[in-house]
């Protein structure tokens, strides 16, 4: 676990100079190399960094948002703001968050931390003395030219809700290009249009949650759905990203965003559609058909934003011309959007936020992984033995723990047999995946004859009984004959729609099994000598019951 450093003694210039300082002075205060967050007495300040830290005094817990337990100018350098010459760097104290991220970036490695009671953000600071900053390459504007430049606008919270937009409850992980082909002009734009998008969305604890990914040569996480929950931190962590630049690897951006961001460690939250948003400007540099097909699969609703698509001379140089209908959740038009330019995006505002929001619209969010029933139809007789018995518990809780079991989820359920049959649990008496993992290692073994046919009858009357067609799957593992007929009783249940694999262990009959099995046999029926080598069907069938549940549906 954990263990922040001791208070470390500030120096009596911090004391002499902190009851003077106001949020509003442009004289940069100055600190330590080891002065962290917490010691600041301003919510707001612009502090001066000394020249020379030496890294291994810098620590720093974060990326982008840091814990207050952090140097603070060990996070300036890490962000990028100052270097080894020290300088200038304004603090923005926030709120405590949890899963602060670990990264690398100038020379500083940054340390992971699940949570801390207060944060700091870093931007370069405005009206500095020129003298004072540690970039001595910067040209001042000539003075008409800072007359004529005006502020940007901030976008508008006002209208944002208390608890956030109730009828827009999606997890929306914001994919935004950061690369050569965008430049810093357009990035300043673009953030600008995702601040508006954000404060349109009406972010708020029972509304959306908003995380953003910068795409480049590699994916950078910004902030996870659970770092800004009000509006106005959401808006200023936006405003305060910092342009990366390489490549347009856009396809790496969607795989990581896929891969990782919406797990629940990270914030994601059970039942709630999961929607990505991919700003490109151009064209990708890499493939996006693999990674889309990911996210699909993990029910994501991919849409994609295009601005300033490629000129006709341009068209040489893209790779894959249909990298928008790759990439989309759906190429039904209603996943892409197409802007023209970066500088007419505020009317693109309103359209696309009631896109992201349209539950009835988000045709990924229904997937085998989040949407299947399945049936464990557990072979009892006394040939399998307790061992073998506890193996093949070990082979069902593998599959289990591939889908996303919840109330609103996939769900399981188990009935052993031998003559007779037990109903184990149902596929609703165990709403979450640990109680049902759990419930299916607790059961015991039986012991008795074997009766396959009567069994898979029991289970479609006792199991299936009350849920739709083209989502109900059954595994039945046996290891021997049946003493019944199995034929009749597995076409029953496949005309009640339900899909059935059968796993043959030791003695059980291939005729036998392929009988049980739906169509077509070879992908539904399979076979060991050993309760060893079960679980070398593990992806296997978690591949057959997503590939039969898309088919279906």
């Amino acid at each position: 676990m954990f263990q922040p450093p001791a208070l470390l003694p500030l120096t009596g210039l911090f004391f002499l100079f902190s009851s003077m300082f106001t949020s509003g002075s442009s004289v940069p205060f100055p600190v330590s190399c080891v002065t962290r967050g917490a010691d600041l007495t301003q919510d707001v300040m612009v502090v001066l960094c000394p020249p020379d830290c030496p890294q291994w005094r810098l620590s720093v817990f974060g990326t982008g948002v840091y814990a207050t337990v952090s140097s603070v100018c060990g996070a300036a350098v890490h962000r990028g703001l100052v270097g080894s010459s020290g300088g200038p760097v304004r603090v923005q104290k926030l709120q405590g968050r949890h899963n602060y991220l670990s990264s690398y970036a100038h020379g500083i490695h940054s340390q992971a931390l699940s949570h801390w009671t207060s944060s700091f953000s870093l931007s370069k600071p405005v009206n500095v003395p020129q003298e004072l900053t540690g970039d001595t390459s910067t040209t001042p504007l000539p003075a008409a030219a800072q007359a004529t430049k005006k502020p940007l606008k901030k976008p508008s919270v006002k209208k944002a809700l208390a608890g956030g937009n109730k009828d827009c409850q999606m997890d929306i992980a914001m994919v935004i290009d950061s690369s050569n082909n965008i430049g810093r002009r357009r990035f300043n734009l673009q953030k600008n249009f995702v601040a508006k998008l954000a404060a349109m969305l009406r972010v708020g604890p029972t509304g959306p949650h908003v995380g953003l990914i910068q795409s480049s040569d590699s994916p950078r996480t910004e902030f996870l759905l659970t770092n800004y929950t009000q509006p106005k931190e959401l808006l200023f962590a936006i405003k305060e990203l910092g342009y990366m630049g390489g490549d347009t690897n856009t396809g790496k951006a969607i795989m990581h965003t896929a891969e990782h961001f919406f797990s629940q460690e990270n914030g994601a939250r059970r039942g709630h559609p999961r929607v990505m948003m991919v700003l490109i400007d151009g064209w990708p540099s890499d493939d996006l058909e693999q990674a889309a097909m990911l996210a699909r699969e993990s029910g994501i609703n991919v849409f994609l934003v295009s601005v300033a698509k490629p000129a006709p001379e341009e068209l040489g140089m893209v790779r894959d011309k249909d990298f928008t209908k790759k990439a989309v959740c759906k190429d039904n038009g209603f996943f892409s959007y197409s802007i023209p330019s970066w500088f007419s995006t505020t009317k693109h505002v309103r359209p696309l936020t009631q896109r992201l929001c349209s539950l009835d619209g988000l045709l990924c969010s229904k997937t085998c992984y989040n949407s299947v029933n399945i049936g464990f139809l557990i072979d009892g007789s006394s040939s399998v033995g307790d061992g073998n018995f506890r193996l093949v518990l070990d082979f069902l809780a593998g599959i289990a723990r591939s889908f996303d079991i919840s109330d609103v989820g996939a769900r399981i359920g188990a009935v052993q047999f031998t003559y007779d049959q037990r109903l184990e649990f149902g596929l609703a008496d165990h709403p979450n995946k640990e109680d049902a993992i759990s419930a299916l290692r607790r059961i015991s073994y039986m012991s008795g004859g074997t009766s396959t046919g009567s069994a898979i009858s029991y289970t479609a009357q006792n199991l299936f009984r009350r849920t739709g067609p083209g989502r109900n799957f059954l595994i039945v593992v046996t290891d021997g004959q049946s003493y019944d007929d199995v034929r009749d009783p597995a076409l029953a249940a496949q005309k009640q729609g339900i899909t059935i694999f059968s796993v043959g262990v030791a003695w059980a009959p291939l005729d036998d099994l392929r009988a049980m099995s739906s169509e077509p046999k070879d992908s539904h029926t399979f076979f060991t000598r050993e309760f060893t080598g079960l679980g070398e069907f593990i992806p296997a069938l978690v591949r057959g019951i997503c590939r039969d549940f898309t088919e279906r549906n």
